[in-house]
């Protein structure tokens, strides 16, 4: 009975160590401590869970997959570990366990079995959360993946239509309307979409001119965003939590007549199709077109 209190109080110790060291962003560290742990009391929940957690963030699935699954089966009512489980099982393409999970935690999936295509509404994704991050908002198809509906600047490597796999922990929140929703970090590319990316740089007489324009693209089945004025910079705290008006960089009240449109296409001589429907009327014209991302 010494040995065994001996064996727990050590594990205990041990966890508590390798938790400092993982916010502390040592986790190569900290696995080997974890895992000490384990071997002391394989029967701690936590401590599984903490290393899957790790692995989660390395996109390492398979063992997220396995250390998660195992603290759910010490722990079933850990949800934490339930979510984890189910977004490594979603990454790894095992549809019937993400189900399982997923109805587990309280959610209603339709059909039963196969890949999840569902409608669980809009959201505001955080792309390159460890990078150069920007937020798009995306439609949910399942509580861990969405299609991106925004057109992302090159940079970020993503593109319109992309379907990514997304965290579970809300990380700042953004306004739809009047209805507020949270963020959700982009964990990896799920799928990539068929669209390429270009840069169309226009000039024209007012804003019903670019509104004209995007409704163009978007009935010919493209994707428009209008760079110039719905790219707004936000300080890391804002970005987070919760944005204040403070960082609107756009006066309104002065037309810029050169506006930058990203466009999502899958070809050049469609959009330049688009674009000549558009500029039939006097004071529109276009300037450049570039495919920046392909």
């Amino acid at each position: 009975m010494a040995i065994f209190s001996f064996k727990k109080r050590k594990a205990r110790a041990l966890h508590k160590q390798a938790q400092i060291l993982s916010d502390a962003g040592n986790d190569d560290e900290a696995l080997v401590l974890y895992e000490k742990a384990i071997a002391l009391a394989p029967e701690k929940a936590e401590s599984h869970y903490n290393i899957g957690l790790i692995y989660k963030y390395r996109n390492d699935w398979e063992k997220s997959y396995a250390f998660n699954a195992t603290a759910n089966e010490l722990d079933p009512d850990d949800e934490s570990a339930l979510w984890n489980l189910a977004i490594a099982a979603t990454a790894l393409r095992d549809w019937a366990t993400a189900r399982k999970a997923w109805k587990d935690a309280g959610i209603s999936i339709d059909n039963e079995e196969g890949p999840i295509e569902g409608d669980f509404g809009l959201t505001p994704v955080r792309l390159n959360p460890d990078g150069n991050a920007e937020v798009v908002w995306a439609q949910r198809i399942d509580p861990a993946r969405a299609r991106i509906l925004n057109v992302p600047l090159p940079e970020s490597g993503y593109f319109a239509g992309d379907i990514v796999l997304h965290d579970g922990a809300p990380v700042g929140y953004r306004m739809h309307g009047e209805i507020e929703k949270p963020v959700f970090n982009v964990l990896e590319l799920f799928e990539r979409s068929a669209l390429k990316t270009f840069k169309v740089t226009v000039k024209a007489d007012g804003q019903s001119d670019i509104d004209e324009l995007q409704a163009i693209l978007e009935q010919r089945g493209m994707i428009a965003e209008d760079w110039t004025t719905n790219y707004r910079v936000l300080c890391q705290a804002c970005s987070e939590g919760r944005p204040h008006d403070e960082h609107d960089t756009v006066d309104e009240s002065i037309w810029i007549s050169r506006h930058e449109i990203g466009v999502g296409a899958s070809d050049e001589t469609s959009l330049r199709g688009a674009l000549q429907a558009w500029t039939d009327n006097e004071g529109r014209t276009i300037i450049e077109v570039t495919c920046v991302l392909e």
